[in-house]
């Protein structure tokens, strides 16, 4: 067993010998460094920045790791950002696997892991913060940050700038394969921190990449590549909805040899494809054909990127997200177009867009070169096979009529993909933003902070232009925390010097956590706990304050509008006037006359909140009121490509209603909703929750060359609180369409267990010749409405009926198999009578 690497640092600190040490760790790993990673980790040593713009596949997560050991070799606390969560946790435990444990924390917005480890790994946004909140003095001597090309991004840019202006005295690693031109950057760099700084830019790939147009159909592309040795190849796309029918449409090919489609099927065998999408995936995957986006459940994305690394899977079609540090082993990429929807436009892509993708062809240790493939838009293609087909006859070839573009297409062509090879990513822009949050931070640090906010906006690097419109935004953010009277200005008359003080006390994590939680505590007072709607009134104030899951609320909203212009027509509303009406129909908002008054109160007296949006609605509360599974949900909104985005919000949800909602106002009933989220969470996919809890434990997460297969969750039965309203949630779900009379729906819940469709119906006509109607309130739903016996294989269970007249004489028996239970992941019931009791 080799040495650790923190055990080689010298006991006092000195260049040549940190150095050494790292370089004889990394060569014992089989790592031996690149000109360029030495020439990076030397000048890290030597104390200077460094700006590392490499191509993908150089090796810049080792001088990551270089940097941080010699920031401890010398006593120094360095930090790590990346800018998506899922790359600091990656980052977090690939460093406690080389650190330790002790020397290793990580803060995001959903938790803080030991946060005074001399490492951190952080959001950009987190340091961010950090820097604004105490700035020279920050507890920070250097700083890596990882995919810097992020300065760019309208939106977050901010982040990445923030730290660069405001921490003087801290060294800088900053990382990407796609800066371009970084002169002007690496002179500021030089001049606010008195260091030098060098770029190490222009290098080689180890792997060269060789580039392609292609004008044959895709699927016959892929045989090419694949018949030539190109395997495995990423075909990207820019929708997931693209991705996938790709993937289908390549089952038609032979992609894996009987060997390798066997070899998959005993490495999946156990593995539970539990979703609609999941069982499609399997299809696929067995066939040899990945699928990989943003919006599968984590553990078919990493079932997929396992295959892959096991060189099982031949081809993988996915969206542009493996551009963001994802670790799929691929030869070649195959891009689908040379455009994408930006959320804005369709628009070619930018040539850092381009790079970032293409930058994934060729495997270091694997490929002696990679390759990059661009395919001719499908008019281009169909031309190409017209003029094929003409061949050498001149008279052919004039009466070939060319297809044209379709109607709006924004074009790309050989010349596009060209230039796209050719040129350089664009120059970094600024993206520069001020908020009520930034001004706070910066007050409550005490100072000048008039000179210390002047030199933020003026110091920047942005335009003169810009700058004034930043410092105006300030003025005015700065009057309505004046009118709250959270800041107050003291002195400034003639002669004398102004100061500005908070006249209330920041909470030390300010702006680092969920930032509308502080108000979300507020609204809980608002709320009565006698309330019959209270436990999920409080679920609905905490889902305000969470982003929202835009495919659930479209499809809330297509849902709300069909129903409502069915209802409009049945009323003989003529169809101008439906289309005024449609207009205010959207998504359900519980609360939200309650909760724009409160926001409107509390910003009186915490304008900074206005910094963020309050976003009423129903997702967790849609689902427990819908009283179906996770699988039910998703193919009630249709949502099968976005299952993973779902889940993340539900994961979010329950780690927010852990955190955030204090127990001495949870209620029996909104602990028991809180439980059977957390069970669904982990029943659907763990990894989630697991992830959670190991960062909360600093437990290393699972090793990446473990198998295929991931932990099978404990057993549902296990939370026996949960698990009863996962019973009772199933047993309601039958009242709910019982009292809609959809005796079809209830048929395919139950026909396997003698109640069909019509057996359903027969066994309620007589309920219905005594009341009008079957109660669905809150009181109905209730646990005093089913009755529970517990056995040791099996429960029996009996849902009361609410007839209007309260007589509760009729009831729904049904049994519930806990080892089956179990193995699905969800309560298993089968209905055996319906009558009265």
């Amino acid at each position: 067993m080799t040495e650790p690497l923190l055990a080689r640092a010298p006991r006092t600190f000195d260049p040549d010998a940190v150095y050494a040490a790292f370089e004889e760790w990394a060569g014992e790993r089989g790592l031996d460094l690149y000109p360029a990673q030495s020439e990076a980790l030397i000048e890290i040593v030597s104390g200077a920045n460094v700006i590392l713009s490499t191509p993908t596949g150089t090796g810049k997560s080792l001088v990551a790791i270089g940097a941080h050991f010699a920031a401890l070799a010398d006593g120094k606390r360095s930090y790590y950002t990346a800018p998506i969560k899922a790359l600091v946790s990656e980052k977090f435990f690939a460093l406690v696997d080389v650190f330790g444990a002790e020397n290793v924390g990580m803060v995001t917005g959903d938790s803080s892991v030991n946060p005074d480890a001399p490492i951190i790994c952080c959001t950009a946004e987190i340091l961010a913060n950090l820097a604004l909140r105490h700035g020279a003095d920050s507890d920070v001597d250097q700083v890596v940050m990882d995919e810097f090309h992020f300065y760019s991004d309208p939106q977050r840019g901010w982040a990445w700038q923030v730290p660069l202006l405001t921490l003087p005295r801290v060294q800088f690693v900053l990382m990407s394969a796609t800066l371009g031109d970084v002169s002007w950057l690496s002179s500021d760099l030089s001049a606010r921190t008195d260091r030098d700084t060098a770029v190490i830019t222009g290098v080689e790939r180890p792997v060269p990449l060789h580039y392609h147009y292609e004008t044959t159909p895709v699927q016959e592309t892929v045989e090419e590549l694949m018949s030539t040795g190109q395997a495995p190849i990423y075909i990207v796309h820019f929708s997931q909805a693209a991705a996938l029918e790709r993937a289908q449409a390549l089952t038609s090919i032979k992609v894996a040899t009987r060997e390798q489609r066997d070899r998959i099927a005993e490495e999946i065998g156990g593995f539970r494809f539990t979703t609609s999408f999941g069982k499609t995936l399997s299809r696929l995957v067995r066939a040899g054909i990945g699928v990989h986006h943003a919006g599968m459940l984590p553990k078919y994305r990493r079932l997929v990127e396992q295959l892959a690394q096991q060189g099982l899977l031949r081809v993988i079609c996915g969206t542009d997200t493996l551009g963001v540090g994802i670790n799929v082993p691929i030869r070649t990429v195959l891009l689908t177009a040379l455009t994408k929807f930006d959320g804005t436009r369709m628009r070619q892509l930018s040539a850092r867009e381009f790079h970032q993708v293409a930058g994934r062809a060729g495997r270091a240790g694997f490929d002696t070169a990679g390759t990059v493939s661009g395919q001719a838009p499908d008019h281009e293609v169909e031309n190409a096979r017209l003029v094929a087909r003409a061949g050498d006859d001149a008279k052919k070839l004039k009466r070939v009529v060319r297809k044209r573009a379709p109607e709006g297409f924004v074009s790309w062509g050989e010349p596009s993909f060209q230039r796209l090879i050719a040129a350089d990513p664009e120059t970094l822009t600024s993206s520069m933003q001020v908020t009520h949050s930034m001004l706070l931070n910066i007050i409550g640090r005490g100072g000048d902070s008039f000179q210390i906010v002047r030199d933020l906006l003026f110091d920047n690097h942005e335009p003169h232009k810009r700058q004034l419109a930043l410092a105006r935004q300030a003025l005015a953010i700065y009057r309505t925390l004046r009118t709250a009277e959270i800041v107050e200005q003291v002195g400034g008359g003639i002669g004398g010097q102004a100061s500005i003080r908070l006249t209330v006390d920041l909470q030390p994590n300010f702006a680092l956590n969920q930032p509308l939680s502080p108000f979300a505590l507020a609204v809980f007072d608002l709320l009565e706990q006698d309330s019959p709607t209270y436990a999920l009134d409080m679920i609905s104030v905490l889902e305000s304050t969470l982003d929202d899951p835009r495919p659930v609320i479209s499809q809330q909203q297509f849902i709300a509008r069909g129903e409502a212009v069915a209802a409009m027509k049945a009323e003989g509303i003529e169809y101008d006037q439906r289309m005024e009406l449609l207009e205010s129909i959207t998504h359900p908002k519980p609360l939200e006359e309650l909760l724009g008054e409160a926001f409107h109160t509390y910003s009186r007296s915490q304008p900074w909140i206005g910094d963020f949006e309050l976003r009423p609605k129903s997702v967790v509360r849609d689902l427990y009121e819908r009283a179906m599974t996770f699988v039910d949900y998703i193919n009630f909104y249709k949502l099968a490509r976005s299952e993973g985005l779902v889940l993340r919000y539900l994961s979010d949800a329950y780690r927010a209603a852990r955190q955030t909602i204090p127990n001495e106002v949870k209620t029996e009933e909104l602990i028991d909703i809180i439980e059977w989220l957390g069970e669904l969470v982990r029943q659907v996919d763990s990894s989630l929750l697991d992830e959670w809890e190991a960062m909360t434990s600093l437990t290393p997460r699972d090793d990446p060359d473990a198998p295929v297969l991931p932990p099978t969750p404990k057993g549902v039965t296990g939370n026996a609180r949960a698990f009863r309203v996962l019973v009772r949630n199933e047993m309601f779900r039958r009242v709910q369409l019982a009292a809609l009379e959809r005796w079809a729906d209830l048929g395919e819940l139950d026909a396997a267990s003698g109640f069909d469709a019509d057996a359903w119906a027969d066994a309620l006509d007589p309920y219905f010749d005594l009341h009008d109607q079957i109660g669905t309130h809150s009181d109905a739903r209730g646990s005093a409405m089913l009755v529970v016996e517990e056995g040791p294989t099996e429960w029996t269970v009996r849902q009361i009926l609410a007839d209007p007249e309260g007589d509760h004489d009729w009831s729904i028996t049904a049994i519930v198999d806990l080892e089956e239970s179990n193995a699905a992941g969800v309560a298993v019931v089968r209905v055996t009578s319906v009558g009265m009791s």
